[in-house]
């Protein structure tokens, strides 16, 4: 399942406010606690749809594709590993752990490419489209051995 319209249009406002949100990302053993936050109501209330969301989709197996190179790990092996999602009044704290330390690394990771989004905004999507795996890469979608248009 790819990324829907009114999915990357959050995305997009919340990579143009990227200056807006904070995040904090502590190490725990088998993973992160993350908290993700901003003081302007309306983005803190697209923080929690947006994390919400993609807890429901683990929650279900329905994978989304999206700008990250750790997510297909998580989203194949959602059933591997713990997610708590605290809402607070200006966003979201959320632990995820593993027993495999394959999947420890893969959420590490993902807290690391969310990380770099808070704190870049759009160039940091484009590195993850653009690198190894991601949607416009080697091995993308849309990148060499990716998808091709029909002749």
């Amino acid at each position: 399942m790819g990324v829907g319209a009114a999915d990357m249009r959050l995305y997009m406002e919340m990579f143009a406010r990227h200056d807006e949100i904070s995040r904090v990302v502590e190490e725990i053993p088998g993973g992160v606690r993350t908290t993700t936050q901003s003081d302007a109501p309306v983005l803190a209330a697209k923080l929690k749809s947006h994390v919400s969301s993609m807890y429901s989709h683990l929650d279900q197996s329905v994978e989304v594709s999206c700008m990250s190179q750790s997510l297909p790990t998580l989203f194949r092996n959602a059933g591997g590993y713990r997610r708590t999602l605290t809402l607070t009044p200006t966003g979201v704290v959320a632990e995820e752990t593993a027993d495999d330390p394959n999947l420890t690394q893969a959420i590490r990771a993902h807290a690391v490419e969310v990380t770099g989004f808070v704190d870049e905004g759009m160039p940091a999507m484009m590195q993850q489209m653009m690198g190894p795996g991601g949607m416009m890469g080697p091995g993308g979608m849309m990148g060499p051995g990716g998808m091709r248009r029909p002749r």
